[in-house]
């Protein structure tokens, strides 16, 4: 399965905080198998749920996640 042109720092953010896939999950409504597809790349979250992971992050969406054309 390919990449997605979506990058994140997702688990960069997370770490810092000390914070579990599953922690962060609760916090935005969504699995901890929905958050590590996220941090892998095999998923592009929905709009509302890429703000709320910024937001638990007190980030810039943009600061959270990125997109990358391909070339």
């Amino acid at each position: 399965m390919a990449k997605l042109p979506i990058t994140n720092s997702v688990r960069e953010f997370r770490e810092q905080l000390d914070m579990t896939q599953g922690e962060l999950g609760d916090k935005v409504n969504v699995t901890r198998q929905t958050i590590a597809a996220i941090e892998q790349r095999r998923y592009s979250p929905s709009l509302e749920v890429a703000f709320r992971i910024a937001h638990e992050f007190n980030q810039p969406l943009e600061t959270v996640f990125q997109y990358v054309p391909e070339t």
